[in-house]
């Protein structure tokens, strides 16, 4: 899935501070993985912000969309990646996954460091896996009438996820590990339900969506809540699983 050739949807913006709706599909900054990208989140909202600089704070993954935070300078960036890495920045998201979840819970389950064969080759290999816990619980289930390998229903929940760290494809291997895959997951996730829903859905992308950011801002001190809404993909399955919209307010 490409990202459309428009503006990026802005959700905040003061003088220190910057966050976007980042669109599925589209690059936070310009990767060699993806030479053949020409559209970035970092290039884009420079350019419709007059050419001023913004420094990304934390990560989403190429086929991720939701809350992306930047600084509006290199001081406010080093005061603010500390509180991520602290754990003083709430993230939550909320994904479609295979399967019913029954009921919420909390994963402590360590995961060994994903490495790029180029990027990461002078990574240490041998490194002990890392801690990493995610809560989730689930919001809505649904069983269509549509097959899916030798079972003659399939079953699906939306579920909440609150990262209380911050590894690599996180989210995604965590729900690997439960057998509950993320829908659109090509490396984690189960194609044949993937397909399903490309086929029967319409849905081309990973269902998985940062809906909201919580921090307390590092020069007011005021609370701050950012909430991103979802695509068209993501309405187009809620209205065919019949699930409210208002499921991801939090």
């Amino acid at each position: 899935m490409t990202a459309p050739n428009t503006e990026l949807e802005i959700l905040y913006q003061d003088d220190y501070l910057v966050a976007v709706n980042k669109p599925a599909g589209m690059l936070v900054h310009r990767s060699w993985l993806d030479r053949h990208e020409t559209r970035f989140v970092m290039q884009t909202l420079r350019d419709q912000l007059g050419g001023q600089h913004v420094f990304p704070l934390h990560r989403l993954d190429k086929p991720t969309s939701g809350v992306l935070l930047f600084a509006l300078s290199s001081e406010m960036a080093a005061e603010m990646m500390p509180k991520f890495a602290g754990r003083e920045v709430k993230k939550t998201y909320h994904a479609v996954v295979r399967g019913w979840v029954k009921e919420a819970a909390v994963l402590d389950y360590p995961l060994k460091e994903e490495l790029d064969k180029m990027s990461d080759k002078r990574t240490l290999q041998d490194k002990a896996p890392q801690e990493a816990v995610t809560a989730y619980r689930p919001l809505a289930r649904v069983e269509t009438p549509i097959p899916v390998g030798r079972y003659a229903t399939s079953r699906y929940t939306l579920v909440e996820m609150k990262p209380e760290t911050g590894r690599k494809h996180q989210l995604r291997r965590h729900m690997h590990h439960l057998s509950h895959h993320i829908i659109g997951d090509v490396n984690h996730g189960d194609g044949r339900h993937n397909r399903m829903f490309r086929e029967h859905y319409d849905c081309h992308r990973l269902m998985l969506h940062a809906s909201a950011l919580e921090f307390f801002h590092p020069v007011t001190g005021l609370p701050i809540t950012i909430r991103a809404t979802v695509d068209q993909s993501w309405q187009g399955v809620m209205l065919a699983f019949q699930w409210p919209l208002s499921y991801l307010d939090g």
